[in-house]
């Protein structure tokens, strides 16, 4: 088959052919934006090595169904408490705090343990 620009003068051609993938470039960049835009990003974010490692150890000492996730930044107030980022993976070793409050778990933060609120935390 003929391509529609076979009869053109070599330059001429590579210059239409680089003007198209340019367009098309940047229809593509505009496309990401929008989705980038209009997709609300899950909370589930990819774990960077140092948190995967984390996420093993917590896995191995208490099993991965106790797993959690924390939904939105905390930052702790009380003496106990933990200060911790959204996205990061925590494993609950007591869904009460030392007054049997059941609003406030105890977990492992791989290192530190303290205290989150139960509301933002989600199964991992």
């Amino acid at each position: 088959p003929q391509m529609p620009h076979g009869h053109m003068p070599l330059p001429s051609f590579w210059k239409v052919v680089e003007d198209t993938l340019q367009q098309s470039s940047a229809q593509l960049q505009t496309f990401c934006q929008t989705f980038e835009t209009v997709t609300p990003s899950p909370v589930t974010q990819p774990l960077n090595p140092a948190e995967e490692r984390k996420v093993l150890s917590l896995v191995s000492k208490h099993g991965p169904d106790k797993l959690y996730q924390v939904t939105s930044n905390i930052s702790g107030s009380k003496d106990l408490d933990l200060t911790l980022l959204r996205g990061q993976i925590v494993a609950l070793l007591h869904s009460a705090d030392t007054k049997g409050n059941t609003s406030r778990w105890l977990v492992d933060a791989g290192g530190p343990r303290g205290f989150v609120p139960a509301a933002k935390l989600q199964p991992y």
